[in-house]
């Protein structure tokens, strides 16, 4: 009987992992790279870079931070008590699935008044967070809110949170083998308190 069991559940998570692929797969289909490639040259050109989300996003952005961190880029995150003012030549990257969340948007506007330029990962261009960004990343999955099964069959904002840092560690890969450093020179950088 158990091993009936452990045989059933063995299938689920394979048919869970499965499931989970095929939506990353169809959302890598529906994404637009001309503007990943402009997150490129916008992290290129700016002096400082502050990164910012909210929840399971917010893990994924402070994970895309810590990368940014090791190829040399001057990298902050928000609410973080060490993060500097952010201003002029500065650029703020944010991850909101709904484009709404009030301390993200907030914060785009102050990083706007400020000078700097504002990037933003989203599933809603239509969203108060899209109109104050100078470039918008359309991550083709459900917000959180959302229970649109041709999109996502996982719980709330799953899809959305996993490519956040799928999409973004492309981005650093692409990144990282242009800029020419090797990987022992990226260790270099890697925390050394743990």
């Amino acid at each position: 009987m158990e091993d009936s069991i452990a045989s059933t559940l063995q299938d689920q998570l394979a048919q869970a992992l499965k499931a989970i692929y095929q939506e990353h797969l169809q959302l890598q289909a529906g994404l637009d790279y001309s503007s990943l490639a402009k997150l490129i040259n916008e992290i290129n050109s700016a002096d400082k870079i502050f990164l910012m989300g909210m929840g399971r996003s917010g893990l994924m952005m402070k994970a895309s931070a810590m990368r940014l961190m090791h190829l040399g880029y001057q990298t902050y995150v928000v609410g973080e008590t060490t993060t500097p003012a952010i201003g002029q030549g500065d650029l703020l990257i944010t991850g909101s699935g709904s484009g709404t969340t009030k301390s993200i948007v907030r914060a785009a506007a102050t990083s706007k008044e400020a000078g700097a330029r504002n990037l933003c990962f989203t599933t809603a261009i239509e969203s108060e967070l899209a109109r104050l960004s100078d470039q918008v990343i359309v991550l083709p999955a459900a917000q959180k809110q959302e229970q649109k099964e041709q999109l996502s069959t996982q719980y709330a904002g799953s899809l959305f949170e996993q490519a956040l840092l799928l999409v973004f560690d492309s981005t650093i890969q692409v990144l990282w083998k242009s800029g020419g450093s090797t990987t022992s020179e990226l260790w270099k950088r890697h925390a050394n308190l743990e």
